[in-house]
């Protein structure tokens, strides 16, 4: 029950509520693969994530932990883990943010989420389906932590996939910019002075993916 526990009070967003007025650039470093599905009439029903999060916030999370075999950790064991962070994530619309004809389309609860765990860092899968799938010839799609306490990047390769989707469709990434010494120093002051103000900071620094068909 003990480790039980502690893996529920180490969940992402319970860690950013209490660390993220702290400072002023991230403390979780998460690199994505992602999966864009489309259904045979062409429209997208949802996106499939894989986030690797640094080996740093992986070896907090996992302690405490109970395993049978030690350095190894099996889907069930990380069960406990994988529910609370995903059920955190829904509050804060799990990061991810869509945009199609001038439309906000919205997300399914997340499904089929699991962790894993793999040279020495732990992997968040994720499924978001949308509530209704959207067929359109561009559709943007923004991961970011709003507080900018979770740093968000994609791979270097292979990042963004398209499963089912027409001939001719094809996805661009783009990685958020880096912080100015003065963007640094303003977001410092704002989080002394007001710490709840960091809210509006993590679209500054989001990753994009576009997608043309």
């Amino acid at each position: 029950m003990e480790s039980l526990l502690k893996s529920l009070l180490v969940g992402i967003l319970g860690l950013i509520a209490w660390a993220a007025p702290v400072a002023a650039h991230p403390h979780v470093y998460v690199t994505m693969v992602s999966e864009l599905i489309y259904a045979p009439d062409g429209s997208v029903t949802g996106i499939r994530h894989a986030w690797t999060f640094d080996d740093m916030f992986s070896t907090f999370a996992l302690q405490g932990l109970e395993q049978k075999e030690k350095g190894k950790f099996s889907r069930e064991e990380l069960a406990p883990l994988a529910e609370v962070n995903v059920t955190s994530l829904k509050e804060y619309d799990y990061f991810t943010y869509a945009q199609a004809d001038g439309n906000k389309p919205d997300f399914k609860d997340a499904a089929d989420y699991w962790l894993e765990y793999k040279n020495e860092a732990l992997i968040l899968h994720f499924t978001l389906v949308f509530k209704k799938p959207v067929k359109t010839k561009a559709l943007d799609l923004e991961v970011y932590d709003p507080s900018y306490f979770v740093d968000f990047k994609f791979a270097d390769k292979d990042a963004v996939t398209l499963t089912g989707a027409p001939a001719g469709c094809k996805a661009s990434v783009a990685g958020p910019k880096d912080m100015s010494m003065a963007q640094g120093k303003t977001l410092s002051e704002s989080l002394f002075n007001q710490p709840n103000s960091s809210q509006n900071w993590g679209a500054e620094f989001s990753s994009k993916i576009a997608v043309k068909c």
